[in-house]
């Protein structure tokens, strides 16, 4: 079975490289420092600062795996490529929420990168799968676990 393929925009590829340099190359060291320093005081059975220092080897571990997996399977979407006659990833889009009147603005990003609460959304939550292929001027209407909401495409833009 073939891997999921992880949808990034070239600004979220940036991201997670800069993240794992810097969890490689500088935070690698700084711990290594930090263990070094706790092996000196002596006896490690009761040593608070070896045991944290472990503790946070093992999480910047656990990361640099979970960033290199996302990072091996990873398909780039060039934003500048994105057809703006239909909703797709990488692209912004104005929509109206029809019940409340209220106008939302997302990006449409792939899961990897989704992250609500700065307004970008993943192409397989609720909206965003119901978003995707639309046009301006089109009515959508999303199944959501609080009930069914409608949303009108006003415009779609590029992101960058």
């Amino acid at each position: 079975m073939e891997a999921k393929k992880n949808i990034l925009t070239y600004e979220g590829l940036k991201k997670y490289e800069e993240e794992l340099q810097e969890l490689r190359v500088v935070r690698r060291r700084e711990v290594a420092q930090k263990i070094k320093e706790a092996r000196e005081q002596g006896d490690l059975s009761e040593n608070a600062e070896y045991d944290a220092a472990k503790d946070e080897q093992r999480d910047i571990e656990a990361r640099i795996e979970e960033l290199e997996k996302i990072l091996k399977n990873v398909e780039v979407v060039d934003e500048d490529e994105v057809d703006l006659d239909k909703i797709n990833i990488g692209c912004k889009v104005k929509i109206l929420d029809i019940e409340y009147n209220e106008e939302l603005e997302y990006k449409i990003v792939g899961s990897t990168e989704a992250n609500s609460l700065k307004g970008k959304i993943s192409n397989e939550s609720p909206v965003g799968k119901a978003l995707m292929g639309t046009k301006v001027g089109d009515v959508i209407t999303v199944e959501t676990p609080a009930g069914a909401f409608q949303y009108k495409v006003l415009e779609i833009q590029k992101s960058s």
